[in-house]
């Protein structure tokens, strides 16, 4: 089984952790309804994407209302 052979300095262990930084998310706002989406996704509020209606919003509410009711 391999064991370090040397120990890890702490120079070493920062050097190694510098790209471990958090980065900002890039969230954009709807073209159509204004919310907060990320670029290159669908909108999860309004269902559009570059324009275009890509989801039925409508058909995925009456279905979260039924999972809802029938979760209860």
């Amino acid at each position: 089984m391999g064991l370090p052979g040397h120990r890890r300095t702490s120079s070493d262990k920062r050097r190694r952790s510098a790209h471990f930084a958090l980065t900002e998310v890039n969230a954009q706002k709807c073209p159509k309804c204004g919310t907060a989406i990320l670029p290159h996704r669908v909108c999860a509020f309004c269902g559009t994407y570059k324009g275009r209606q890509v989801i039925d919003v409508s058909k995925r509410d009456v279905r979260g209302k039924r999972r809802a009711k029938k979760n209860k």
